[in-house]
């Protein structure tokens, strides 16, 4: 029993949950500003664009209001973006691709939107191919952002 509990446990703490409708998120045992360092050399190592990144929280503050850590980062692959695109115009609304990290509840968390999500969205059909390697790509960055 012991072992079952461990290994549902072990499961819960690294696969993506869907936290909300069609975000995908993985909590991690470092804080936002190190997920979103390991999260831009992720990118980067992959061979894609740094859009940019938007600190939420800081934002937050300079209007004098508090907020946990909540950061955005805004990345892209023009080849792909360009072959979803081209699948359905509508999808440029979620282009680039985006992560959010963010700390809630004494858990560090980083998520994104899943490809499956997007197709239900602007109803893409036949790309599948296109989809999935969006999704393997976004799966990959946000475990070694997150060190899963």
């Amino acid at each position: 029993m012991l072992r079952l509990t461990t290994l549902l446990l072990t499961l819960a703490l690294t696969l993506p949950a869907m936290a909300a409708e069609g975000l995908i998120t993985l909590n991690s045992r470092y804080d936002a500003a190190e997920i979103q360092q390991r999260l831009l050399t992720a990118v980067e190592r992959a061979g894609m664009n740094v859009i940019a990144t938007v600190d939420h929280a800081g934002a937050a503050n300079t209007a004098g209001l508090e907020l946990a850590p909540t950061r955005l980062v805004i990345f892209g692959n023009p080849e792909i973006g360009t072959q979803l695109m081209q699948c359905r115009r509508s999808v440029a609304i979620d282009l680039p691709m985006k992560m959010l990290v963010w700390e809630e509840e004494g858990s560090t968390r980083i998520g994104y939107n899943a490809p499956q999500y997007l197709a239900d969205r602007h109803r893409i059909s036949g790309c599948e191919a296109v989809l999935e390697k969006v999704g393997v790509a976004l799966d990959k960055l946000a475990r070694q952002a997150s060190g899963n």
